[in-house]
């Protein structure tokens, strides 16, 4: 086993966290199971970094590695820190090949353009936050996109974070990368695409444009959005509409909107999941408007707050992204299944690590309610996926549960795991049991309750609800 970081194999693979190099050779860094096991998929492996005795998927991946003839290297945990940019390396990364192809790759028999059979292909013009460009393959990938195009002055399509933030949707889809928008487009408007541009005041809503055949979708920066040369190359400008105070969403929120109402659009249906995505604003906006107004105080504010100040506002931060993160978590793999795509094969594995998670982030927000959790199962869902459900029952608890804290309880169940999430005080009527999971109606977070439901019976499980004195969400998974 490697446990120094000047080890020769070490020290090259650790050299493609720099631009030039990954430039230079062709390569990246891929960290984790997940994604991992797409670039696998994909054929683009090299090598592989593994640490003995990790848990989850990381075994597995490994063995599947091996089993391909790709050298798997066991190294010290020291050794994958220095390798990865996460703040709690998986225990798995691998060196893969550029997947990048040219822009004459986007025509229409391989986009789909001509037929319309793929939808948008949006192209990111200075897109700078590799989260929020990760988060845009995968939309892209999980909404039937065409493809993907960076522009030169957007982030690296190899950036560490947004190779992590695709979750491993950087392998389903073609990218094309360092384009110039000025080429680009008129290019990929020769095939019979239309260009239109996405703005908070474009002249249009999402549901007024048609999507339904080969669209060019410009996105600008998270600050000031497209430049008027850029803009003027489009031929409308198209907004998601918004009927709260949010003066506008984030730019990856915006465009998983965008990208499934033309989803749903060209699935020729006012309902299903595409929809369901559409109609989920309300439910994104709410922690979005409070990382904005928290953000916005700390920026304004810092010197005049004490340090514990402070940290109460970095603690509101954390728990809105993870509610935000939860949800579209869960719509992307909702939409996934409309897809026909079904939840990844997982080992079964325990489920304490996840509750003691979900309570350490409960812990660290006094505005709250305390979280006990209790017993122990094993479960064959991935870890993230689990989290999200639960988070989601949460504030249904919150929602419906006034009184004291709230309890989540794992226990076996024949041949699966039941979890349950309760509170007390309060507590929905029967109408409203059935209300909650209904995307259209009913009271609470009732998008994400829905997605919940649907995610736990593709994964074979059942979610339901009890009232009473307070309220009690059962999810039962294999």
């Amino acid at each position: 086993m490697i446990t120094s970081v000047r080890n020769r194999r070490i020290a090259t693979a650790a050299k493609l966290r720099k631009r030039g190099i990954r430039e230079q050779h062709q390569k990246f860094l891929v960290e984790g199971a997940q994604a991992t096991a797409e670039a696998l998929a994909a054929g683009v492996v090299e090598e592989v970094f593994s640490v003995p005795g990790s848990t989850g998927r990381v075994p597995e991946v490994a063995e599947q590695a091996r089993a391909s003839g790709i050298d798997v290297i066991e190294v010290g945990e020291n050794v994958m820190a220095h390798l990865t940019s996460a703040v709690t390396p998986q225990g798995l990364a691998a060196v893969a090949r550029f997947v990048d192809v040219p822009l004459s790759e986007l025509t229409p028999a391989e986009a789909g353009l001509a037929a319309g059979t793929k939808g948008i292909i949006p192209v990111l013009c200075s897109v700078r936050d590799p989260g929020n460009a990760g988060a845009i393959l995968r939309s892209a990938d999980a909404s039937g996109a065409g493809g993907v195009v960076f522009s030169s002055d957007s982030v690296d399509v190899y950036n560490a974070k947004t190779v992590r933030a695709s979750a491993g949707s950087l392998f389903h889809l073609p990218v094309v990368r360092d384009a110039r928008p000025e080429d680009a487009v008129p290019a990929l408007a020769e095939s019979g695409a239309q260009v239109l541009a996405a703005s908070a005041d474009g002249e249009m809503t999402m549901y007024e444009a048609d999507l339904t055949g080969p669209t060019v979708l410009l996105l600008g920066n998270e600050a000031w959005g497209l430049p008027a040369e850029i803009r003027g190359l489009a031929e409308h400008t198209v907004r998601v509409p918004i009927e709260g105070k949010a003066e506008s969403l984030n730019l990856a929120a915006a465009a998983a909107l965008l990208l499934f109402e033309s989803a749903r659009q060209r699935s020729g249906t006012a309902g299903g999941l595409s929809a369901l995505i559409a109609n989920s604003v309300h439910d994104m906006r709410v922690p979005l408007t409070g990382l904005k107004g928290f953000a916005s105080t700390l920026v304004d504010r810092w010197e005049h707050f004490e340090e514990k100040d402070r940290r109460r506002f970095l603690e509101g931060i954390l728990i809105d992204v993870e509610r935000l993160s939860a949800l579209i978590a869960l719509l992307v793999d909702a939409a996934r299944l409309e897809h026909g795509r079904g939840p990844a094969q997982v080992e079964r594995r325990e489920v304490a690590e996840t509750l003691k998670r979900l309570s350490e982030l409960f812990v660290r927000t006094p505005d709250y309610p305390q979280l006990e959790v209790a017993g122990e199962a094993e479960v064959a869902i991935e870890p993230e996926r689990l989290r999200a459900l639960l988070l989601v029952l949460c504030e249904g608890a919150m929602w419906w549960g006034h009184e004291g804290p709230i309890r989540i309880e794992a226990r076996p169940e024949g041949s699966g795991v039941a979890i349950e999430v309760a509170r007390r005080g309060g507590g929905p009527k029967e109408a409203d049991i059935a209300a909650m999971f209904d995307a259209s109606t009913g009271e609470g977070p009732r998008i994400g309750l829905h997605v919940a439901r649907l995610v736990a019976e593709a994964h074979g499980g059942t979610l339901t609800c009890e009232g009473g004195d307070g309220v009690r969400y059962r999810l039962r998974l294999p």
